[in-house]
């Protein structure tokens, strides 16, 4: 069914409605048929399933195994500690997981918070009386009035209008107002002029529209389903995460196979083997990784909160850090999309527009406040922005004056102008305004020191001149024409025959001001090595205007529009988007998926901002979606994963920044946690080689990786951003979180260092009560107990002295200031106080089997500290000078 070719009557007859609406009755059977007016939500698991998901990525199922490891080993051989450590890995997966569920369902309580804050109502006929009721109600066949500021509730044909001007922004991304009509249209239906689409905006005018679809079988419906097939990936952080715990699962792997095969090489039995090298393997998993890294990206995203961005998935947090292409759209994000009028040009000369102007310009203001249909309001302006714009700037310049319109010729897109016929003080005035080509070509004459003279080509080249001047700055410039009719005539005989001969009054020049944050921000992104493309559903000139004036291009910009993009090959829209200053107007939401799919094939990390249901899809595809809170859609909302709260996109670098830092933190609290392997492996290797008691117990590895590292390696995840973050380039796909210099730093120095000082404490404690070498001791014997617990104690001072080190990776502590972050204090402050209980309290001596120390042991242990603290200043100052 053709419903846009349809007469009236023919409309009424094929939904089997009428005039009077429908009966309450039939609405309740249709709302059963049809279901409520709704879009369904974006590809949403059920909370179960979402739960699941947190125990099945990589990192958990590596912790579930060692746990399954732990048990085993409990098994086999009951009452070494094994079945607690099972017991902990397991809490640790549990906690985790339910700490990142409950994170991301208060995000998504947050943005359902948004959707309510707006109540959508629509006014329907219905039995013949107005009825106004949830847009949800709506069915089709109803009877929908439509008045300036209503939003649209669902697709439908009008069947009246008055000057009705709908906004299409939410649906095409084009910001300007297009004219409606109810008679038959046999063009395409995408075109047809009397369709109203669903989420729409009424500009100005009225008009009565049946609805015709509603929900899912809307076009936003259409769109919404097709965002649902999107599978949008893994993130980048996601990926290098299950990297880095293959290369830590890998080397504790290799470490407890090498660890089993020399037990047999010495003459160790086979079990004993088997238990001793699970031991070693679930000792050397950094269990406290997974939920250092979560609760990183937990206290990223409530940062970012705090900047205006609502964070829906916590690992969205970091890959925005490593974004390296941003795909923007321009009105309300680039610019405040509060359209002024700032320039008027008239008789040769340019005025800004202010209370006194010459006489000349005052013609062209008097036909700015006539050609138009805004109107104030309760001291409200209502209508188009444009035309809201004009009446404002009008008003402040002109008296009032005693004017009637005798008739319109109203604004369409394929005419770019409209007329009116005016009466003023007695006198009948004909004045046009639009597009200047086209007003332009309609004028024979033009208004010089107030008189009336001929257009000719010198003329016609100035005003020209003029008008690229005026759109050089950046301005939106319309054209005005006025002409006096020597016979009025009656109202009846007014036709498009009266927009000949006309008088060329002027220029006036439109500005709809970007945000003053957002020049900085362009630069930002340009020093962070982040480029940043306009798609926009505007036209090219315009979208090129703006981009020049918040500097985001410095030249004449590669504009393409979307049927020149749809006749462009694959490999030429690659070329093409390797130049650095290209912009995309015209664009429809297949226009934008297709640059954003070249984009990430190009191996680009690609974010992308929009508001409408057109943007759904390409938000959905791209590594990071952003959408606007305040002006987005619902659907765009649902597939996005960050809501900025306050549509800026200042706000997005901001959030930048905060993704760089939260990747950067990892990596320093990751080089913290791993360097403590060392020390925990070491006494199981010289335990196997040089038959000495175990000077470290399962139990006290635990202590380490999931009790005293934790606050510590939290505050490293505090760390603010280190000066020139974000004047270095994105990182590039190929670094990984676990590179080569972590590793080497970690495990090659950092490492090393405590390894030294937890054998030296082990066997000063033994050399100090008579110990020799080759003397049996049992596990319950005082003095090898006090000697495992100085093991403990010496890795745990060193690791104070670490958390400090691990604050920067090449640069100087003492540049980092000594007290810019207070977490660490407060992390070294809890860590010695969780060691005093384990060394010192009878209750921390029985689950981790220590005992006290005297205070000589930790004088003897604390200058390991300092070794450790300035054999990494010492590297640091190598490195530095070697950059130089």
């Amino acid at each position: 069914m053709k419903i846009h070719a349809l007469t009236t009557k023919e409309v009424f007859r094929s939904l089997v409605t009428s005039g009077q609406g429908l009966s309450e009755e039939e609405t309740e059977r249709r709302l059963h048929e049809f279901g409520l007016n709704e879009i369904s939500e974006v590809k949403r698991k059920n909370l179960p399933a979402r739960l699941l998901d947190q125990f099945t990525h990589f990192l958990a199922l590596v912790l579930l195994f060692a746990a399954g490891l732990s048990f085993l080993s409990e098994y086999l051989r009951p009452g070494e500690g094994m079945l607690t450590l099972g017991i902990a890995i397991l809490a640790v997966v549990f906690i985790n997981a339910l700490f990142t569920f409950i994170q991301e369902y208060r995000a998504e309580k947050a943005l359902d918070a948004l959707k309510k804050l707006l109540p959508f109502f629509v006014t329907v006929i219905r039995q013949g009386r107005e009825r106004e009721l949830p847009a949800r109600h709506v069915v089709p066949g109803d009877l929908i009035l439509l008045t300036e500021g209503c939003k649209v509730p669902a697709d439908a044909r009008l069947i009246t209008t008055a000057d009705l001007k709908v906004n299409h922004a939410p649906l095409t991304g084009e910001s300007e107002p297009v004219l409606r009509n109810h008679e038959p249209y046999q063009g395409e239906f995408a075109e047809s002029p009397n369709i109203v689409f669903a989420g729409t905006t009424v500009v100005s005018g009225s008009g009565k529209a049946i609805a015709f679809a509603t929900g899912m079988g809307t076009e936003f419906g259409r769109i919404a389903h097709l965002t649902s097939s999107i599978d949008a990936g893994l993130s980048p952080l996601q990926k290098e995460l299950a990297k880095a715990t293959r290369i830590a699962a890998g080397i504790a792997a290799a470490v407890g196979l090498f660890f089993f095969v020399l037990g047999f090489l010495i003459g160790r039995s086979f079990w004993d083997n088997f238990i001793f090298g699970v031991g070693i393997t679930v000792a050397l998993i950094p269990e406290g990784m997974l939920p250092t890294v979560t609760l990183a990206l937990a206290m990223g995203s409530q940062r970012m909160a705090k900047r205006k961005a609502l964070i829906k998935t916590l690992t969205s947090v970091e890959t925005l850090g490593s974004v390296t292409v941003i795909c923007t759209d321009k009105t309300g994000t680039l610019t405040q999309n509060d359209m002024t009028a700032t320039t008027v040009w008239a008789d040769n000369s340019i005025c800004e527009i202010s209370d006194t102007l010459p006489e000349a310009a005052q013609d062209v203001m008097r036909a700015a406040l006539l050609c138009n249909n805004a109107r104030v309001i309760d001291g409200n302006y209502k209508g188009d922005p444009t035309e809201t714009a004009l009446l404002k700037a009008a008003r402040k310049v002109l008296d009032d004056m005693p004017a009637e319109r005798l008739f319109e010729i109203p604004f369409d897109a394929d005419r770019k102008m409209m007329t009116t016929v005016n009466t003023v003080a007695g006198r009948c005035f004909i004045f046009s305004k639009g597009a200047l080509e086209k007003i332009l070509s309609l004028c024979t004459h033009i208004l010089i020191q107030g008189s009336r003279q001929t257009l000719d080509e010198n003329n016609r080249k100035h005003v020209f001149e003029t008008y690229h001047a005026l759109m050089d700055k950046g301005l939106r410039v319309l054209a005005f024409a006025q002409k006096r009719p020597e016979n009025q005539g009656p109202k009846d005989s007014w036709n498009k025959e009266i927009e000949t001969n006309m008088t060329f009054l002027g220029l006036i020049g439109l500005h709809d001001p970007p945000r003053p944050e957002v020049p900085e921000a362009v630069e930002k992104c340009r020093q962070a090595g982040i480029r940043i493309i306009m798609i926009t559903g505007d036209a090219g000139r315009t979208a090129a205007a703006i981009a020049r004036e918040i500097n985001l291009v410095h030249g004449a910009p590669f504009v393409i529009e979307g049927q020149e993009l749809e006749q462009m090959s694959d490999g030429t829209l690659r070329k093409t988007l390797s130049e650095q200053e290209t912009i995309f107007a015209r664009m429809a939401p297949k226009h934008k998926m297709r640059v954003v799919s070249l984009l990430k094939e190009e191996g680009e990390v690609v974010a992308v901002t929009g508001d409408g249901v057109n943007d759904a899809p390409a938000l959905r595809k791209a590594d990071i979606g952003i959408s606007m809170g305040i002006a987005g859609t619902d659907v765009a909302k649902e597939a996005s994963d960050i809501v900025l709260l306050d549509d800026n996109f200042a706000t997005i670098v901001n959030a930048v920044e905060e993704g760089r830092t939260v990747y950067e933190n990892i990596k320093k609290f990751l080089t913290y946690i791993l360097a403590s392997n060392i020390p925990e492996a070491v006494p199981y290797l010289a335990y196997i080689l040089l038959r000495i008691p175990l000077p470290l117990t399962i139990m006290q590895i635990l202590a380490v990786d999931l009790g005293t590292d934790m606050l510590p390696a939290l505050a490293l995840a505090s760390e603010k951003p280190t000066p020139g973050i974000m004047k270095k380039p994105p990182r590039k796909r190929t670094e990984r979180l676990l590179s080569a210099p972590l590793i080497a730093r970690a495990y090659l120095f950092l490492g090393p260092i405590e390894a030294v000082a937890c054998m030296f404490g082990f066997f000063w404690v033994l050399a100090g009560s008579g110990w020799a070498w080759g003397t049996a001791t049992v596990l319950n014997d005082p003095l090898y107990i006090q000697a495992t617990t100085a093991c403990l104690t010496a890795i745990i001072i060193t690791q104070t002295a670490n958390v400090f080190a691990c604050r920067s990776r090449d640069e100087s502590f003492f540049s980092t200031g000594f007290f810019s972050n207070r977490l660490i204090f407060l992390g070294i402050a809890v860590e010695l106080l969780l060691q005093l209980f384990i060394v010192y309290h009878p209750l921390g001596n029985r689950i981790f089997s220590t005992a006290p120390l005297s205070p000589e042991a930790w004088l003897v242990l604390v200058p390991f500290a300092f070794v450790l603290f300035f054999a990494e200043e010492t590297r640091k100052f190598i490195f530095r000078r070697m950059k130089t």
